[in-house]
């Protein structure tokens, strides 16, 4: 037989809740790595924030299109890195990356655009701080069957004429190469080129910059090449990064800054008709769309590592092409305008691959192949913002959050015993049993959907506790207007329930519906904020309902803890009974029923 409404039998829905926590926190310990802490954001444990502003040759605004492209070959990228919690959010122009833990700062070259070439060096690489002296191309279109200079580069790993590196590491690939001056005089300009803001419409001094840049360090004539070498600084930003010419040549310094090049061009020019399809003998017609795979490797002659390229099937035949006619030439492999590695070519290479060796640590050849694995991105960024937290300051503002949290409780918790006394022991059981539940879902969320805890997800907890305290209050204030009625605490208890249990369901849902549409229409670290707040909201009710409501209804049944004086409800039930005393036809009689 069911019983009347709002009587229930407290020791099921008790039972119904330890089965619960029963379940969770076995999935917490049974499954995953065995950890039972939940991922903690960027904010608690340390990481990496960039903000990336797009640019484009021409100072354009960034189509919408290609600013989608690149935050999804971003995240592409971010998901190569194999760190967890990480995210990409548009902005605007504004591309933000946050990358939680200690192994982020490979987030800062997420944004390099890596497009990658393989240009001939023409001549030696000289000291940055010194002249060239290699010749330089007499054209952008050399005639068919043009050789390199007579002397050559240095064999990979032991240069003994220029002292220049085969291969330069490339820490978290964003050294920015070298920038040169308007042509305008014979000196270096004294201003360098600066970052632009995220342009409006179009940015005219970015326009310059690139197209002067361009005028100096890619023009035809073999002069302008040389004096574009001589007035090179390598120490400055590059306007050229990711936009140069692929059919034109090229002076640029390597990742280091540490020496220059002048170097070919990668493709005949359009306008070239002199220049047969077959013609490698100058052109390698090679970029990273040839690319079909790259990955970090140890170095088979020596320490170190290396980022082994796998060709397509047309890049393969390019690239053995272009090796059979530059034997004992230098080529140099060229990421974003930059020299990462200038190998001499010893023998015709077939098969469809190659590598880029260098003093590469395994993080940096794994960041790289990272890069190259999946792609140029379709248009430059600058890094306007790079923020990287330790972990320590982490751990203090988590700390932060933890007093926050507990001062917040403690509040509740003196409220509570000063009001309610039993009842506010039981608000603060409650909410206990309801901290062992979100502890338990937020390891379980962290690793079935990646969810971390921030600062923002923990400002939601320390709301919720005042959501999740309100529904007790709800109910035991109108525990107290049915005991000033006149009734007894045990027979008050139901007809509480019916009557404060819509009110609580009604106060949550207008709670988790403000969360969810905050949560929809808010970016980065609001969104942790709404769902932790959405999720308590929920829990609440699972402990109204299983917890709170099956204990204050036990109380009620026991002599001793239904004492009024114990319970707090006697202030209450001394109040009705003056009320009823002095009310004509009342009875100061408690009723039963």
């Amino acid at each position: 037989m069911a019983p009347p409404a709002g009587q229930i039998r407290p020791a099921k829905y008790l039972a119904s809740f330890v089965l619960i926590v029963v379940a969770l926190y076995a999935l917490v310990f049974l499954t995953g790595n065995g950890s039972a802490k939940p991922k903690l954001g960027i904010d608690l444990q340390g990481g990496t924030i960039v903000t990336l502003t797009a640019r484009q040759e021409d100072g354009a605004q960034p189509s919408e299109d290609a600013l989608n492209r690149a935050r999804d070959l971003i995240e592409v990228r971010v998901n190569g890195l194999g760190v967890s919690g990480a995210e990409v959010v548009r902005d605007g122009n504004n591309l933000t990356i946050t990358v939680p833990g200690a192994d982020s700062e490979g987030a800062k070259g997420l944004g390099q655009t890596a497009r990658l070439a393989f240009r001939k060096v023409l001549g030696n690489p000289v000291p940055a701080a010194a002249p060239p002296t290699a010749p330089a191309p007499s054209s952008s279109t050399p005639p068919s069957g043009s050789t390199a200079p007579s002397t050559p580069s240095q064999t990979a790993g032991a240069p003994s004429s220029s002292n220049a590196p085969n291969g330069r590491p490339a820490p978290n690939l964003q050294a920015q190469p070298s920038s040169a001056p308007p042509p305008s005089s014979t000196a270096p300009s004294s201003t360098a080129p600066s970052t632009p803001s995220a342009p409006s419409n179009v940015d005219p001094k970015v326009a310059k910059e690139i197209q002067e840049a361009k005028a100096l360090r890619q023009a035809s004539e073999q002069q302008i090449l040389q004096q574009a070498a001589i007035m090179l600084d390598c120490s400055q930003p590059d306007p050229l990064r990711g936009n140069d010419d692929l059919d034109k040549p090229l002076v640029t310094c390597d990742e280091k800054g540490e020496f220059k090049y002048i170097l070919g061009p990668v493709n005949p020019s359009p306008a070239d008709t002199t220049t047969k399809p077959d013609d490698y003998s100058m052109y390698s017609r090679l970029t990273g769309e040839d690319i079909s795979n790259a990955a970090a490797n140890a170095n088979p002659n020596g320490t170190g590592y290396v980022v082994n390229l796998d060709f397509k099937s047309e890049g393969g035949t390019k690239w053995s092409k272009f090796t059979a006619a530059n034997v004992q030439q230098a080529v140099a492999v060229v990421l974003d305008g930059e020299v990462m590695s200038a190998p001499t070519i010893q023998s015709a290479i077939a098969g469809g691959s190659t590598e880029i060796s260098g003093k590469f640590t395994l993080k940096e050849a794994q960041a790289l192949a990272n890069t190259l694995k999946y792609g140029a991105l379709p248009l430059s960024f600058d890094a306007s913002e790079a923020q990287t937290i330790s972990p320590t300051l982490g751990l203090q503002s988590l700390k932060a959050g933890l007093i926050a949290g507990g001062i917040g409780l403690a509040l509740v918790f003196v409220y509570c015993m000063f009001y309610y006394r039993l009842l506010g022991i039981m608000t603060i059981l409650s909410l206990g049993l309801s901290g062992v539940i979100v502890y338990g879902v937020l390891v379980l969320l962290g690793r079935w959907i990646g969810f971390t805890l921030d600062l923002a997800g923990i400002a939601g907890f320390i709301v919720a506790i005042g959501i999740t305290a309100d529904s007790f209050i709800v109910f035991f204030e109108r525990l107290k207007d049915e005991v000033r009625e006149g009734r007894s605490f045990r027979s008050a208890v139901p007809r509480a329930w019916v009557r404060s249990r819509r009110t609580i369901l009604s106060a949550d849902a207008v709670s988790f519906i403000a969360a969810a549409v905050l949560y929809v229409i808010a970016v980065g670290q609001v969104k942790g904020f709404a769902f932790t707040l959405g999720m308590s909201t929920v829990l609440d009710l699972v402990v109204v309902f299983l917890v709170t409501h099956p204990l204050v209804a036990m109380a009620s049944k026991s002599k001793f803890l239904s004492n009024p004086n114990l319970s707090g409800l006697g202030g209450a039930a001394r109040e009705g009974a003056t009320h009823r005393a002095g009310t004509p036809g009342k009875t100061t009689a408690v009723k039963e029923a």
